[in-house]
């Protein structure tokens, strides 16, 4: 094993002060995904989903979001998987946008919505039809006996499915997690990181409101 102790992260890439944030926690991220495309970071979309059971047992997994807004992150996947299990019995959810090569992550805590029909729909017809096909023969997150049972299944319903889009299935769809916390974590010399996390205060004359945290 490594010496874990000798390795080391010097964060120079810069700061993050009150005075340079964003009005809003939308227009913030909108700055820090256009600098982490702009780097070519690789998946600059690549988000860590954390979710967890009705008992509390935590549970986590990369994913591609899908798009945002000013009402949350958007992702798709199968109802029926362990997250989908996980999120009807306790709908909520933490993310992090791990952009360690420019130095800095996004996290996210929030409930967890389904998109809805029609917008399921907006996110399953771009994709092309192997990721189609692959996403109606897997039951995902049930085990299965080989990679050649799932090659074979994608195969036989190509063979019966005719050319072109592949219908969505209706266990197949979008979640929006809603945020109510949302923090911009800059890496800092001597780990004196930069921490600014936006707060919603849901009181009468509340909204967002911004503290700094502790490294």
């Amino acid at each position: 094993m490594p010496d874990l102790s000798r390795m080391r992260n010097d964060y120079t890439a810069g700061r993050l002060r009150e005075e340079d944030l964003a009005p809003t926690w939308v227009e913030q991220f909108d700055r820090w995904f256009g600098d982490v495309v702009a780097a070519e970071v690789p998946e600059p979309n690549a988000v860590v989903v954390a979710t967890a059971d009705a008992d509390g047992a935590p549970d986590a997994r990369v994913v591609l979001m899908k798009g945002y807004d000013e009402a949350g992150f958007i992702f798709g996947t199968s109802y029926a998987s362990a997250k989908g299990a996980q999120l009807a019995v306790n709908p909520r959810a933490a993310l992090v946008f791990p952009w360690h090569a420019i130095q800095r992550q996004v996290r996210v805590t929030g409930r967890v919505e389904r998109i809805g029909e029609t917008a399921s729909d907006g996110l399953w017809d771009p994709r092309p039809r192997g990721a189609q096909l692959a996403a109606v023969a897997s039951v995902q997150s049930t085990v299965v006996d080989s990679r050649e049972e799932m090659a074979d299944r994608v195969r036989l319903l190509d063979e019966e499915t005719p050319d072109g889009k592949v219908p969505r299935p209706a266990v197949w769809g979008g979640y929006r997690v809603v945020p109510e916390t949302i923090e911009f974590w800059q890496g800092g010399q001597d780990r004196l990181h930069d921490r600014l996390k936006f707060f919603w205060d849901g009181d009468e004359g509340g909204g967002w409101i911004v503290r700094r945290l502790a490294p």
